[in-house]
């Protein structure tokens, strides 16, 4: 299985809304104890066991905008169908601290998904994150390249450590019980 979060490369977006997915992927790894991330030709990998399942976590290191071919060729390298990807990403349609587990579908305007979408179709997974909405369209761009404030981090880290906690249920297939393990812990 390919696990890909997205986000922008570097420090300055490291705790922007829009890197929630890479922070998504960051709870995983070190609730699970993958190797240690590793970069190499523009992707940021690391490696794991979710109990009989190979994890391969992604966080491509191209803008988010263009992650599409970075996931394709990975998925490619390690001949992994679109049908065995999840990927993490913000969802501002979502109220802060919620999540949803989709199986295809469009990208409902989110540019990484839409480069995904360019190079692999819709057939891959997601994990929408939810990070609340601006409150106006015109806000959007800078409201998910801005850093979580102080104040979100009460429902932030809940919501991370119930995605690190509940992983092994998406791993065996069960959004719902996913879904659930983070619920508990966010309430």
């Amino acid at each position: 299985m390919l696990w890909v979060g997205l986000g922008n490369p570097g420090p300055d977006y490291r705790l922007n809304r829009h890197n929630v997915g890479f922070m998504a992927l960051e709870s995983i790894a070190s609730e699970y104890g993958f190797s240690q991330w590793r970069t190499k030709a523009g992707l940021c990998i690391s490696e794991g066991r979710i109990g009989s399942q190979k994890i391969i976590a992604l966080k491509p290191q191209s803008f988010m905008n263009k992650s599409g071919l970075p996931v394709a060729e990975t998925a490619r390298y390690y001949k992994i169908a679109p049908a065995d990807i999840t990927v993490f990403h913000d969802e501002i349609d979502l109220g802060i601290g919620r999540i949803r587990v989709k199986q295809g579908g469009g990208h409902a305007g989110h540019n990484g998904l839409r480069s995904i979408h360019a190079h692999l179709g819709a057939d891959y997974g997601r994990v929408r994150l939810g990070i609340g909405h601006p409150g106006h369209k015109d806000a959007v761009a800078g409201f998910v390249l801005r850093d979580f404030a102080k104040a979100d981090q009460n429902w932030l880290v809940p919501m991370l450590m119930g995605v690190g906690n509940g992983a092994e249920h998406l791993a065996a297939g069960d959004g719902a019980k996913f879904m659930n393990a983070v619920t508990l812990q966010t309430a």
